[in-house]
């Protein structure tokens, strides 16, 4: 299941409703029509729970009778399209949920009483999401929300909508119509807070540290082998350098205190400074350990070849 559905599937489940969660839908899925009885409106989903949730909606909420139609895509997908059609009451359910301009005076943005109230904020945003809203998946390491619109008014209607809640939205224009999205992980999480989906905030917020650990192993683990290459780099020209005073001169010519670090440093070119500062008879800082050691590069370094 991907991580939109489980999102989709926890706003569903949540106790409390609001109409403007209704109106979203409509406003983002909805079209009109006319029969022989009158005005019709058809609201298009390729969630069949999404359908079934609007039809449960109109007949608890407006005592509405809808049917639910389904039809098969006929492009590469093939999804099949459920539709809620309504042809009873339309006129009245738009001028409820404050939609009648959209509809009749196409006004593409959003209702002022949606933007002046928390609580009708929060559920447009919720039914925004189930209309036209989908997330990456967060274990691609690509964090990103949007949530697509017809008419590009609308789109920055719902920019504005999120940073009220101080997310960090924006707008792209596309060929058909515009999209409103956030990218930041912790805008995502305020997001799902804002709508209500605690449970997928909570998974996602399990998927980021997991990441950010992962990420600063790695890091870790980079720097360490960064490091220790170097010390056996150093240390390998420091071994080459005492096997030339050894070939040449003899160790016997240097001072028992470069005698025993040279010795000390061929029987454990792994160590670390540090470590090999520590294995010396009379312990080192490894400042004293580095001034030794320059010492006897230099005096290789003055032998002739």
């Amino acid at each position: 299941m991907s991580f939109t559905t489980t999102i989709k599937e926890e706003i569903l489940a949540l106790p409390d409703r609001h109409p403007a969660e209704l109106a979203a839908l409509i406003k983002l899925s909805g079209s009109l029509g006319l029969s022989r009885a009158g005005l019709t409106l058809s609201v298009s989903t390729e969630n069949a729970k999404v359908a079934r949730f609007i039809y449960e909606f109109l007949l608890e909420w407006f005592d509405i009778r809808s049917d639910i139609r389904h039809h098969q895509k006929t492009n590469l997908r093939k999804n099949r399209v459920y539709t809620v059609f309504m042809e009873h009451g339309v006129k009245d359910l738009l001028d409820i949920l404050g939609l009648s301009p959209a509809f009749f005076e196409q006004e593409t943005g959003l209702p002022v009483s949606i933007m002046d109230h928390d609580n009708a904020a929060r559920a447009y945003l919720r039914g925004a999401f189930l209309a036209s809203g989908s997330m990456r998946d967060p274990d691609s390491g690509q964090y990103q929300l949007e949530i697509a619109s017809v008419y590009v008014d609308h789109a920055q209607d719902l920019r504005q909508l999120m940073q009220d809640f101080l997310l960090d939205a924006k707008v792209l224009e596309r060929k058909r119509g515009a999209i409103t999205y956030i990218q930041r992980a912790e805008d995502l999480m305020d997001f799902l807070i804002i709508i209500g989906a605690l449970g997928a905030m909570e998974q996602l917020g399990e998927i980021k540290l997991m990441r950010e650990t992962r990420n600063d192993l790695n890091r870790a683990n980079n720097a360490e082998t960064a490091n220790i290459a170097r010390t056996v780099k150093a240390s390998m020209k420091t071994i080459n350098n005492i096997s030339k005073i050894i070939d040449h001169v003899g160790l016997e010519t240097l001072s028992p205190e470069l005698q025993e670090v040279a010795r000390s440093r061929i029987a454990h070119p792994e160590y670390s400074l540090q470590e090999l500062a520590d294995s010396l008879s009379t312990p080192l800082t490894k400042s004293g350990l580095n001034h030794r050691l320059r010492k006897l590069n230099k005096i290789a370094e003055e032998i002739p070849e």
